[in-house]
């Protein structure tokens, strides 16, 4: 059954202390209409975000809370994940700023885990900053995958512009070793599978884009589109999925091709994200599909440049806490209806 929306708990990870994650999501909360949507929890230091709060002169309020059963609905409840003070220098890259960063994160994603909170929406991180021993992923979706013991993907989304990646934190001259059958038909699995539960797509239709110049040029500019990518994808659509290509990748964000497709799916980082940002940057949402739970981020990063300034733009972040809420709902009616028989969708 579909929460009120003001229960539906939202977890959120500060992120990098020295760039804008914390200004974001400030600004997003201060619109008290957010709290008639969802009841946030805030995963740092109370003292710090009041800190906070008054450096960027902004009026919200907060609830400070020291376990999550404390929670109070309808109020920005604060979980002192730490006592101790943290030095803020705006813009600084620090490995100590980047370790309280983790502690946010993983303590929000143990609360997820453990259904304590509904959805999660990180707020930036560095990620030079945040390796250590005890930490030694590339990003937050390397280690929710681990977490959940999930193949995840990266899912970069825009209204009706969806993004994901074959390989997503890869060197660019390992990627054709990355590619095989079986990671191509695992995500574009995930792809398919999350069109229909997270956005309500009955028949989705999934565009993949090739790895070389012109999709190899029939092996002339390489053989991995032909020998890899094509038997791949025919194998998929010979199993029902609506899958297509490869598409030489130059021209298909160009030539407006993305617009007849509900996803596409990119053979590598950049040949993705740069489309897709060109597009939608500020408005675009970073979330991870394949998992169980719903984790969302803005399309940006610490942005250090502008940190402490108070000019950051709210709108990824609050995309991205608007887009979690909708994942978390549509979930639940695909649940309903996939468990019920007799209830048809009208999709």
């Amino acid at each position: 059954m579909v929460k009120k929306s003001e229960n539906i708990i939202v977890g959120i990870s500060i992120g990098d202390l020295n760039g804008i994650g914390s200004e974001v999501v400030m600004k997003t909360l201060e619109d008290n209409r957010m709290l008639e949507l969802c009841t946030p929890v805030i995963f740092a230091n109370v003292k710090i975000m009041t800190f906070l709060k008054k450096t960027y002169n902004l009026t919200l309020n907060f609830h400070g809370i020291d376990n999550l059963n404390q929670l109070v609905i309808g109020k920005i409840n604060v979980l002192n994940v730490w006592k101790e003070s943290v030095n803020i220098q705006f813009g600084v890259n620090d490995n100590v700023v980047g370790e309280f960063a983790i502690k946010s994160f993983i303590a929000a994603t143990k609360a997820l885990k453990d259904n304590l909170i509904d959805v999660l929406v990180t707020a930036p991180i560095n990620k030079y900053s945040i390796q250590s021993e005890d930490f030694k992923f590339p990003g937050h979706t390397d280690y929710l995958a681990k977490q959940f013991n999930e193949r995840a993907l990266m899912f970069m989304i825009n209204n009706d512009l969806r993004v994901g990646l074959l390989t997503d934190h890869v060197p660019v001259n390992d990627v054709a070793k990355h590619l095989t059958e079986d990671l191509i038909v695992s995500k574009v699995n995930l792809i398919n599978q999350s069109l229909k539960q997270d956005f309500g797509i009955s028949k989705p239709k999934i565009a993949v884009l090739g790895l070389n110049p012109h999709c190899g040029d029939n092996g002339v500019i390489g053989k991995e589109d032909d020998q890899v990518l094509k038997p791949a994808l025919l194998k998929i659509f010979e199993k029902g999925t609506l899958v297509f290509g490869p598409f030489s990748a130059d021209s298909f964000f160009g030539s407006k091709q993305y617009m007849q497709y509900d996803a596409i799916l990119a053979t590598y980082h950049d040949q993705g994200l740069i489309p897709f940002k060109t597009l939608s940057f500020g408005n675009g949402v970073n979330f991870t599909a394949g998992i169980s739970k719903v984790r969302t981020s803005p399309d940006h990063g610490t942005a250090f440049d502008i940190a402490g300034k108070g000019i950051a733009n709210e709108e990824s972040f609050r995309e991205a806490l608007y887009q979690a809420i909708d994942i978390y709902n549509n979930r639940i009616m695909y649940g309903e209806l996939t468990n019920n028989p007799l209830i048809v969708s009208k999709r």
